[in-house]
């Protein structure tokens, strides 16, 4: 126990030293002269680099206006490496110098990625990093037919290559202007490709390897057709179920609060409001890019806004926030709880109590962590910005969404310095709590157990 303890903190500490040291260097690089058009400071410069490790999207500066073309390369690398994760990448440089990755190197893989053995953990890596750079190779061609044409063949396909790794690891940063995708509000190309680009990737690579198996048992008629779904992991029906769920709902939400606002999607006909408001809904979930201006949204839109960005993707994806499974399954508990029921149940499987207690710390650490930055930013502000407003900041933050109510570039520098924390936890939290909590075991238990006792709750 205590080696796997060990392992885990060395996971962690590997893990949270390696996104540290990426985005130092990435904010050194991104200061230079040779990475900007006019001058920027060491603050700007730092904040746009975690942004950009940490896979969020929120910015102090304009990055179409600020950077060169050696500044774009740079946010684009480091967005890249965000999103495959350091430890991914490692493994990727070690590959391609042909040497052999150790067991020790195996086992911190294993822990990185949730996987339930160490056989095939290469193999498994090589799937990701290859399914990473087909999708967004995909992506790329399918803006490529918007942008080639609007802005010529050279640039258009760096602005294809760029916008599609940016959505897909659900960076959110864009090259294209101050107003994100706003230009390209109806466009379906746009949309439909950036919708494509974040659902699959934030729905996580293990549902991804899953789906596929199943399909490939399908067409070799090893189970019925009316079994495709049924075959599938818990995890994988979870993760499905809840995305379609979140994704569904957000759309309805937004398209029924945000129908008569003129700001938004008042002026629009009725497709171009279903399309919007699907955009909205689905790039809440980490994404960050954004077709309508945030700030005009009403607050009972940004709250519930809030919601979906803390709630987040799932796990094993590139996505941020707390996971859909997980929200998942502590309402399963709650649910379970209702009926008078001692085990969390789904779908005739039984979730172990373990997985819940790793489960609940995400969320209340993550909770912890939204609340305390909320907080911090209302008493360094004062009363110059807007509760929700501010909520809408830090869920996006905490979340690595992205999305901003047009009030990042104006806060104050102490702020933003607790945007910049938020972020980095809200990256590496999911992952970094669920090795530090997964399968611990108090060493009072292995003694002896103390006497029980009730306290009254509700």
């Amino acid at each position: 126990m205590n080696k796997k303890k060990n392992i885990r903190w060395n996971t962690l500490r590997v893990t949270a030293a390696g996104f540290l040291g990426i985005i130092l260097l990435g904010a050194v690089l991104l200061y230079l002269p040779v990475s900007n058009t006019q001058p920027i400071s060491f603050i700007d410069a730092l904040f746009t680099s975690v942004t950009s490790v940490c896979v969020t999207g929120l910015v102090t500066v304009v990055p179409a206006a600020q950077f060169t073309v050696f500044g774009k390369v740079i946010l684009l690398l480091l967005i890249q490496i965000g999103g495959l994760g350091v430890i991914a990448c490692a493994a990727i440089f070690f590959l391609l110098q042909g040497r052999k990755i150790t067991i020790q190197e195996r086992v911190v893989l294993k822990e990185s990625y949730g996987a339930e053995r160490l056989g095939g953990i290469v193999k498994l890596v090589k799937k990701v990093i290859t399914g990473t750079f087909v999708a967004e190779g995909a992506g790329a061609v399918l803006y490529a037919f918007q942008f080639i044409p609007e802005y010529g063949v050279i640039r258009g396909s760096c602005y294809s290559v760029f916008h599609a790794v940016s959505a897909f690891c659900n960076a959110g940063i864009d090259i294209l202007g101050s107003n994100s995708l706003g230009n390209y509000v109806a466009n379906p190309i746009v949309n439909v490709t950036t919708i494509l680009l974040v659902i699959l990737s934030g729905i996580g690579f293990t549902v991804w390897f899953d789906v596929i198996g199943n399909c490939r048992r399908l067409i070799r008629k090893e189970i019925p057709k009316r079994w495709w779904f049924t075959r599938l992991r818990l995890h994988s029906k979870l993760a499905i179920l809840m995305t379609l769920l979140l994704i569904l709902g957000g759309t309805v939400f937004i398209f029924l609060a945000e129908y008569r606002n003129p700001k938004t999607i008042g002026e629009m006909t009725l497709a171009q409001k279903l399309l919007a408001s699907l955009f909205q809904s689905v790039t809440t979930r980490t994404a960050g890019f954004c077709t309508l201006p945030q700030g005009a949204l009403h607050d009972e839109t940004k709250l519930f806004c809030s919601i979906l960005m803390f709630i987040g993707g799932s796990p094993g994806g590139t996505a941020g926030g707390v996971k859909t499974t997980t929200m998942a399954m502590l309402f399963l508990a709650c649910v379970t709880f209702v009926r008078g029921g001692n085990d969390t149940e789904c779908m005739g499987k039984k979730i172990t109590v373990a997985n819940f207690r790793t489960g609940f710390c995400v969320v209340m650490v993550a909770f912890s962590v939204f609340i305390t930055g909320t907080i911090a930013i209302l008493f360094l502000e004062s009363d110059s910005v807007m509760l929700v407003n501010v909520i809408y900041e830090t869920a996006s933050a905490i979340g690595t969404a992205g999305l901003t109510a047009d009030l990042t570039p104006h806060l104050g520098r102490a702020s933003q310095c607790v945007l910049m924390v938020m972020m980095y936890i809200g990256r590496l939290g999911p992952l970094t709590l669920a090795l530090m909590f997964a399968g611990k075991t108090h060493p009072r238990d292995r003694i002896r157990s103390l006497p029980e006792e009730q306290i009254m709750v509700g």
